[in-house]
């Protein structure tokens, strides 16, 4: 007979069953579940958890108490006990009456998409921001569901959902866990207004800044070591980069950009670690150009860039400069490869060939250098001139008397943003 409350084991790998609740509509949003789910054991791959069977049910809503109806919930505990799981994964999010419910059903530890990411993102965090971050969403999440996970919180031996925050904290009342989360809003203020003071000197020094976008493992973290050789991690699972990470690129021409690698999006990404690191996920917005990286070798890859789209679209970087990069083109079909769509706004890169960085480094230059313009600079004003060397591309000097007149290639985002002091001191076309 099965206990209570359920003992992991030290150091034992969870055992997890995989469920999905494919609804009316799901089905009319032309998403794919197969692919969510194949997507969910990945993800609990991610956080070391052994996946043993996944199970779908079909209803036209979700079971307000059992979620996918107490008759399901009894056979995927008959599954548990046949296998040894000893952990449920629900691929949607559960309110904290239905978590309640179906411990009691099913005597293990449930878990859905959303609490399994916001574990993953504890796991993976290291900068002071990150474990913020990931605490806030944590406890957000967790809050209005605390009625629903009493057997969650007291199981012994951790794992998958007891990460970051911890148990003890979850375990203490409300008005504990509200005044931890103004804490936690407190202290990332203080660190948001640190991350704003960079971005202003970058702004004031005229630094061009591309970012690195796009779905979990396209392989942003891999272009960002190929083109700047920065030595960041660079993981065949999802969500192997958490915090921004930012290195000097030099282009073709000789100049120097900044190049930041983002966390990676996610379908159903959740909403409390969408706020809470929106701060983070904003280096996005401030940039002059995306790059949106798209795993050309995935099925799904149309879903993906969409998903990517919308989180944008949220941040209100939606209407960025963009190029699309289609990555891994070495992994990819014939077929794939002839139904990728092309334009001067897109590329197709294998990372680990040279010649492609150097057609993308090519590509990231067209994209962020504008047309030349002519500038007449008193020679009294290095200060100008030096303007000029930093926001732009000198591709021309000469002298005229008392004047330093400059040939510079920029583009009018630079010139709006940093050289407008340059303006007055245009040559007539």
């Amino acid at each position: 007979m099965r206990q209570n409350t359920y003992d992991t084991g030290a150091g034992e790998q969870e055992k997890a069953l995989l469920v999905s609740l494919v609804t009316d509509n799901v089905r009319r949003s032309g998403a794919d579940p197969q692919h969510s789910i194949e997507e969910l054991a990945s993800l609990a791959d991610t956080a070391g958890v052994e996946v043993i069977d996944s199970i779908m049910q079909n209803l036209d809503v979700p079971d307000k108490r059992y979620f996918v109806g107490k008759g399901k919930a009894q056979e995927i505990r008959t599954l548990a006990e046949q296998t040894g799981a000893t952990t449920a994964i629900f691929d949607q999010e559960l309110s904290g009456a239905q978590v309640r419910n179906l411990e009691e059903v099913l005597d293990m530890k449930i878990i859905d998409r959303t609490q399994l990411i916001l574990d993953i993102f504890a796991g993976r965090a290291k900068t002071r921001e990150g474990i913020l971050q990931v605490e806030l969403a944590q406890l957000s999440y967790l809050l209005p569901r605390l009625s629903g996970h009493g057997k969650n919180l007291s199981r012994l031996g951790g794992g998958i959902g007891t990460r970051g925050p911890g148990e003890t904290k979850l375990e203490t009342d409300r008005r504990h866990i509200r005044d931890r989360i103004t804490e936690l809003k407190r202290q990332l203020e203080t660190v948001t207004a640190h991350r704003n003071l960079h971005r202003e000197r970058r702004r004031k020094v005229g630094a061009v800044q591309v970012a690195l976008v796009g779905y979990t493992n396209a392989g942003k973290s891999t272009l960002l070591r190929q083109l700047t050789e920065a030595d960041v991690l660079a993981e065949d699972k999802l969500f192997a980069t958490l915090d921004p990470t930012s290195r000097n690129l030099i282009l073709p021409s000789g100049k120097e950009i900044i190049l930041t690698d983002t966390v990676g999006f996610i379908q159903n990404l959740p909403h409390d670690l969408v706020a809470a690191f929106r701060a983070t996920l904003e280096e996005a917005g401030e940039a002059d150009l995306l790059l949106h990286v798209v795993d050309a070798s995935s099925q799904m890859r149309v879903r993906q860039q969409k998903v990517v789209e919308e989180v944008l679209q949220e941040l209100g970087a939606g209407g960025k400069p963009t190029l699309i990069v289609y990555n891994k083109i070495d992994l990819s079909s014939e077929e794939a490869l002839s139904m990728l769509t092309g334009g001067q706004d897109t590329i197709r890169v294998n990372a680990f060939v040279e010649q492609d960085m150097t057609h993308l480094r090519e590509a990231i230059e067209d994209r962020i250098l504008g047309e030349v313009a002519e500038f007449r600079i008193p020679a009294s004003r290095g200060d100008l001139a030096a303007l000029a060397y930093r926001v732009g591309e000198v591709v021309e000097q000469d002298t005229d008397e008392d004047f330093l007149v400059l040939s510079v290639r920029l583009n009018p985002a630079d010139m709006e943003k940093s050289g407008r002091a340059l303006e007055p001191y245009r040559a007539s076309e």
